[in-house]
Parts: structure tokens; C-alpha cells; sequence
């Protein structure tokens, strides 16, 4: 692709970040699914593999999802490899790509260290994504999935992490190695507040309302549906800065379980 025919606030942004920087811009994409209204980020591994949240490409087949570079090129994919447990996904693309990141477990980062990831929050569409930065808080992990027992190490950021951010590489400010995947931010709410809007969102009872989504399709929505939207969507941009990323040896397991490592 020639310098002329890539956006201009994408060489704008690749001027000014410097040699790690621009490697970590052209390997992001932000990943959508038209199918489900869904978006999110994803990254290119060394291997030509495009690892992102399960979360974001979930009810989603692989030819279902697009990816979308700062350069504004469309990718497609062949295949989708999931787990669920760990909320991670691998996408095989269609065609090959070179210039993805490399993947590196997070070994023993101390607590105060300063991370960053590079993403497409909220209604942002890019081109490029953009920079989010913050510094390592503590650990979490993940309770066990059904009936494994097993838990999932997560790292935990003083970060302004937002939907959009989720399956986006983690990285040690000023490095280029995957140490995570953004995975979520902590937007807290009491089980009472939970069930009620979960409560409203099931109800279909009462005055219906139509309304035309995205996609040009009708749907109906009661009055509770519409204020459980309304909540929902109001829930999801607070702006708490604390957010989640799986951790790097997680992401290496996931890869090493598919022989995609």
C-alpha cells in the first residue's frame, strides 16, 4: 500500500510514535461482526494469526467477522478457534499476513510497572486505534467455567479500558511483546441491580415499540426492554478506571492446547 493511500490521521499517528509504536499500530485492527452488531479489537501474531475476546465474536462464525486495519484494508477469515473458559479467540485470515507481534508470557512484572494497549474504544471507528496507558494495579482470576476447576490469571490495570478496548494486545509501556489481552473493564453493580435489569429486558409485556436497527431490520421492544436498553447502554460507558487482561501464559496455554504456538 502506498504512503498516499493510507488515511491521513493513520500517518499522522504513524509519524509520531516512534519504531515499537508503529509496529504495534499496523498489527491492530478493529474486528466487527455486522452479524451481531458487535466491536472490538484484535492483533496480528507472528505467526499470521489474529488473536482477539471470545466475547466480541461470540454467535459469530469465522466468515461472519471482518477486520479492518488503520491503513483501512478489509480482512476475512477462514476459521474461528475459541475458548470460552478463558474468553479467548484465534481467527484464521484468508490470506497471509507478515508483521504481527510476538507473544510473551508476563512473568514476574512487578505491581506499578506501566502497561499500555492500543484499541478501538467505545464509538470510536479509527481509522487507527487509538492509545490507552496504565500501570499493572494487582491480579485477579477468572472463576472456574462450568465444570472445569480451574481458574484464569488476570492482570489488573489502573486503566481507563472501555467496550471496543476488549481483545486488545497488552504490552509494557515502550515494549512490543504481548504480555495480555484486554478483556474487560470493572464496571461494578449489585447482584439486586443486575437481576432487575435482567428482569426488565426479558419482559415483553406491556406497550410495544418498533424501532429499525443497523441493519435495516424491524425490531419490537416493550417499555422495560427499552428502559433495560437504556440502562445497559449507560452502565457500559462509566468510566471506572480499573480495568482486566488475560494474562500472557494464559494466552500461550490456549495457543499451545490448539497447536497454533
Amino acid at each position: 500500500m502506498s504512503k498516499n493511500s493510507i488515511p491521513v490521521s493513520t500517518r499522522w499517528l504513524l509519524d509520531s510514535v516512534g519504531e515499537t509504536g508503529r509496529s504495534a499500530v499496523k498489527a491492530v485492527y478493529m474486528l466487527v461482526c455486522p452479524k451481531t452488531q458487535q466491536k472490538g479489537t484484535a492483533f496480528l501474531t507472528k505467526r499470521g494469526l489474529f488473536i482477539s475476546n471470545w466475547h466480541v465474536v461470540e454467535r459469530c462464525s469465522a466468515s461472519d467477522i471482518i477486520g479492518i486495519s488503520s491503513e483501512g484494508r478489509q480482512i476475512h477469515f477462514n476459521k474461528l478457534i475459541s475458548d470460552q473458559h478463558r474468553d479467548l479467540v484465534a481467527l484464521i485470515p484468508k490470506d497471509d499476513l507478515t508483521g504481527g507481534l510476538s507473544i510473551v508470557e508476563e512473568g514476574k512484572i512487578q505491581v506499578g510497572t506501566q502497561v499500555a494497549t492500543w484499541g478501538y474504544p467505545l464509538g470510536y471507528n479509527g481509522p487507527a486505534p487509538l492509545l490507552t496507558i496504565g500501570y499493572l494495579s494487582g491480579f485477579n482470576d477468572s472463576p472456574p467455567y462450568e465444570e472445569t476447576t480451574s481458574v484464569v490469571k488476570h492482570l489488573v490495570v489502573n486503566s481507563a479500558f472501555n467496550p471496543g478496548n476488549s481483545g486488545g494486545p497488552l504490552f509494557i509501556a515502550g515494549d512490543k511483546d504481548v504480555i495480555g489481552v484486554v478483556i474487560s473493564k470493572h464496571a461494578p453493580i449489585t447482584p439486586f441491580v443486575r437481576s432487575a435489569i435482567d428482569a426488565l429486558a426479558k419482559n415483553r409485556s406491556g406497550f410495544v415499540y418498533s424501532a429499525t436497527d443497523e441493519q435495516g431490520n424491524k425490531r419490537g421492544f416493550s417499555e422495560a426492554q427499552v428502559v433495560a436498553e437504556v440502562l445497559q447502554y449507560f452502565r457500559g460507558m462509566t468510566q471506572v478506571v480499573i480495568g482486566e487482561a488475560v494474562a500472557g501464559s494464559e494466552l500461550i496455554a490456549f495457543l499451545r492446547t490448539n497447536d497454533l504456538l
